[in-house]
C-alpha cells in the first residue's frame, strides 16, 4: 500500500510505501526532498479494471482511461520534466494512479456511484476492442445507454473519500 503526499504548493510529491519506510519521488512538478514535510493528497486518481481482461487489454485500457483524465482535469497534470542535460520531457500526472480490479458487477456499480457523485469519469467498453480509431470509439459508446454499457474499465478522479466510496468492493490490482 502506498501513501501519497504533496507539499502545500502542489508542486512536489513523495510516496511512502507503507511498512517499508521507503520514500520515492512521485510525478509532481518538482523533486521530492527527503526530510521535507509532505501533505497528503486530498484527491485520488484510480482506475478500475474488470478482472477477466487479458494482460494486454489491462494495459491498453489503463492507458486510454488515464489519458482521458489528463485532458479533462488539467489540475492532475504536473509540470514538464527536464534532465540534467536540459532535455525536455512531457509532463505527467502529478500524483500516482491506483489500479484496482473487480468483477463485472463491481465495475458496473462503481460506474453508477461515480456518476451519482459527479466525479470526473472516463469509461472503456468491450466494444472499443473492436474499433480502430477515436471516431469509432466515441460512436460505440454513444450507441449504448448508460445502464447497458459493457464496461471493462473506468477511471475516476475526485476527493479521496468519494473515490474510495466509488471503489467499494474492488481490490488492488496484483
Amino acid at each position: 500500500m502506498r501513501n501519497t503526499n504533496e507539499t502545500e504548493s502542489g508542486s512536489e510529491t513523495e510516496t511512502t510505501v507503507a511498512g517499508s519506510g521507503t520514500a520515492v519521488a512521485g510525478s509532481g512538478s518538482g523533486t521530492a526532498v527527503a526530510g521535507s514535510v509532505p501533505v497528503r493528497f486530498d484527491t485520488k486518481v484510480a482506475v478500475l479494471l474488470r478482472d477477466d481482461l487479458e494482460s494486454w487489454q489491462r494495459l491498453n485500457v489503463t492507458a486510454f482511461l488515464v489519458s482521458g483524465l489528463g485532458t479533462a482535469v488539467p489540475e492532475v497534470i504536473g509540470e514538464p520534466y527536464e534532465d540534467a542535460d536540459s532535455t525536455a520531457y512531457l509532463p505527467m500526472l502529478r500524483q500516482p494512479v491506483l489500479v484496482f480490479e473487480g468483477a463485472k458487477e463491481t465495475v458496473t456499480a462503481a460506474h453508477a456511484r461515480a456518476l451519482s457523485r459527479s466525479l470526473a469519469t472516463a469509461v472503456f467498453t468491450a466494444d472499443l476492442f473492436g474499433t480502430g480509431n477515436d471516431r469509432d470509439n466515441r460512436a460505440a459508446v454513444r450507441a449504448v445507454g448508460r445502464d447497458a454499457l459493457d464496461l471493462v474499465g473506468l477511471a475516476v478522479y475526485g476527493p479521496r473519500n468519494a473515490v474510495d466510496k466509488v471503489l467499494k468492493g474492488a481490490r488492488m490490482h496484483p
